[in-house]
């Protein structure tokens, strides 16, 4: 499925749709067996909120907000509804509820309190008095997979869910680049010392606007010591003694599998 990203719709609508409704927050699914989104009428749902954000294989793809679940379909946290879709549609909810989300949140001025309007040609919202500019936001965020000879270090906050550990995460704070924020989340956290940072991916991560940047880093020093306030244990574990981990519906789940399998192969982390 090929998607090809649009702030206009063409002049010629598609006669079907992807629609990516949401009431209160959730996401508008097909009540079947098991839930999912199909193409529909381009006029199937009529919402006042709706914007549009290109074509995935030729159809148009639209993001709405709507007060009521109609006949046919169910609502589903967006979390667990992404985790039934396929992943170009995955990818496409997650676009599409941080460009409501956006909508919503910037519906005034944030320096004049003048009410904004949108801008016909970029995804923005401008304020017709002192002409600020709103785009929709993103908070980079770093992923860090430490690594040493036959193990990993992962960690779990109190949030987690019982028993489940995953890699290292921080927000980039303002002035810092994405190298010296994994660098000090590590240190942060888990009290050790890092080096050889090496890119692995990235996410959009729509909860509720985070871009998920991944690396792998190779341990150089300390023991650890845990930052009480945000991690609730961290351990080193063996490559086949594993705990559990995120599924690959995240980018953590991906980054310490495809990590582990470099190291039982005798490889450095990509």
């Amino acid at each position: 499925m090929q998607f090809v990203p649009a702030i206009q719709p063409a002049p010629v609508a598609s006669a079907q749709a992807w629609h990516f409704v949401f009431v209160d927050g959730q996401l508008l699914l097909v009540d079947a067996d098991t839930p999912t989104l199909l193409p529909q009428p381009a006029t199937a749902f009529d919402a006042p909120q709706r914007h549009y954000l290109g074509r995935l294989d030729a159809l148009d793809c639209w993001a709405l907000r709507a007060e009521a679940v109609p006949a046919g379909h169910r609502r589903l946290p967006l979390r667990a509804a992404m985790m039934a879709l396929p992943g170009p549609l995955m990818a496409l909810a997650g676009r599409a509820a941080q460009v409501l989300e956006w909508d919503r949140s910037h519906r005034f001025c944030g320096v004049c309190g003048t009410a904004t309007e949108l801008a016909a040609h970029e995804r923005a919202r401008r304020c017709p008095a002192c002409g600020h500019t709103a785009y929709p936001r993103l908070s980079p965020a770093m992923m860090a997979l430490v690594w040493r000879e036959g193990e990993l270090l992962l960690a779990r906050a109190p949030h987690f869910t019982a028993g489940m550990y995953s890699a290292l995460a921080g927000f980039v704070e303002a002035g810092e680049s994405l190298e010296d924020c994994v660098v000090r989340e590590v240190a942060e956290e888990t009290g050790v010392q890092v080096a050889d940072l090496r890119y692995y991916g990235s996410q959009s991560w729509p909860f509720p606007h985070s871009l998920m940047v991944a690396f792998t880093a190779r341990w150089t020093g300390g023991a650890i010591v845990r930052q009480a306030d945000e991690i609730e244990d961290a351990q080193w574990f063996g490559l086949d003694a594993l705990p559990a981990i995120p599924p690959r519906f995240s980018i953590s789940g991906h980054l310490i599998r495809d990590t582990a399998q470099a190291l039982r192969d005798g490889r450095l982390p990509l």
